[in-house]
């Protein structure tokens, strides 16, 4: 098999083999093209048909995954394996979505919902391949975190919750996995082009009774935004920025814990570790 560092023109039995989830859009999309481009052979997942079309009219071997059924997550992984002979040599878990709202209006349900797409298929998924990877002694484990994880925000309690639990779950594991050959990162992005922000407008017409809270005033100003695509600003890339995280993370012979990207979530990180803690979410809160 090759090296990390090569790129192999031979057989795609050879080549490095990775799986890329939420490969639809955004973040997912871009990487799983650059890394085909690159060499790897990448295995994709999306939902909806037509983004599953789109991949594989791109030379990249595309699946379903919907991390709230297993069901789907199982024949994933042995899908994959079947066509690798049983080898994996790393996971991009990215696949997620972010339910907007304030803590008090969010409902149990939806809390639970947003666990089960951000963080428990996350863990499902992770489980099955780390045995895999165990085995063949190698494998790189690289989930797409948030600086919500490290920093949340008002009215992102769900997201933000969900990327905290993922932290602290994979860091565990990354600890466990000492020696194994198998290392573990995490991608903290900031604001990143992409449709996240866009796509939470449904989750939070669905969930959110946004006409009756007391937070309706901001509840306005966040639905503009969100109709909008997101906060527009010279310092929100593209998903480049993730790309050259997860190239290091996969590349490196020793791949960081942590890997902040874009300024505003270098910024938050400084602030968290100098600030005392009411001055830094007095600061947060002011720009949610």
């Amino acid at each position: 098999m090759a090296t990390l560092g090569e790129t192999t023109n031979s057989s795609t039995q050879e080549l490095r083999s990775i799986i890329v989830t939420g490969a639809s859009s955004g973040i997912g999309a871009y990487c799983a093209r650059a890394l085909k481009a690159e060499g790897w052979r990448v295995f994709a997942t999306a939902r909806k048909p037509q983004d599953i079309a789109a991949l594989e009219a791109d030379g990249i071997e595309a699946f379903y995954l919907d991390y709230c059924e297993p069901d789907s997550i199982a024949a994933l992984v042995a899908a994959v394996l079947d066509r690798t002979g049983g080898r994996l040599d790393a996971l991009f878990n990215n696949g997620a979505y972010a339910q907007p709202g304030a803590v008090e209006d969010l409902p149990v349900a939806a809390l639970k919902e947003q666990f089960e797409a951000n963080f428990f298929g996350w863990h499902d998924l992770t489980r099955r391949l780390v045995p895999v990877m165990r085995r063949q002694g190698h494998g790189r484990m690289v989930h797409c975190s948030s600086i919500l994880g490290l920093t949340p925000v008002r009215f992102r309690g769900a997201y933000s919750a969900s990327k905290h639990a993922l932290e602290a779950l994979m860091l565990c594991q990354r600890q466990e996995l000492a020696n194994s050959g198998v290392h573990v990162s995490l991608i903290e992005p900031g604001p990143v082009k992409s449709k996240i922000a866009s796509n939470g407008l449904t989750w939070f017409l669905r969930n959110i009774d946004h006409e009756n809270s007391v937070h309706r005033v901001d509840y306005a100003a966040q639905l503009e935004r969100l109709r909008a695509g997101g906060s527009q600003s010279a310092l929100k890339p593209g998903p480049e920025v993730v790309h050259a995280a997860l190239r290091h993370a996969l590349l490196s012979r020793r791949p960081r814990p942590h890997y902040v990207v874009t300024v505003p979530a270098r910024i938050g990180a400084v602030l968290k570790r100098i600030l005392p803690a009411s001055m830094l979410y007095r600061i947060l809160a002011k720009r949610a």
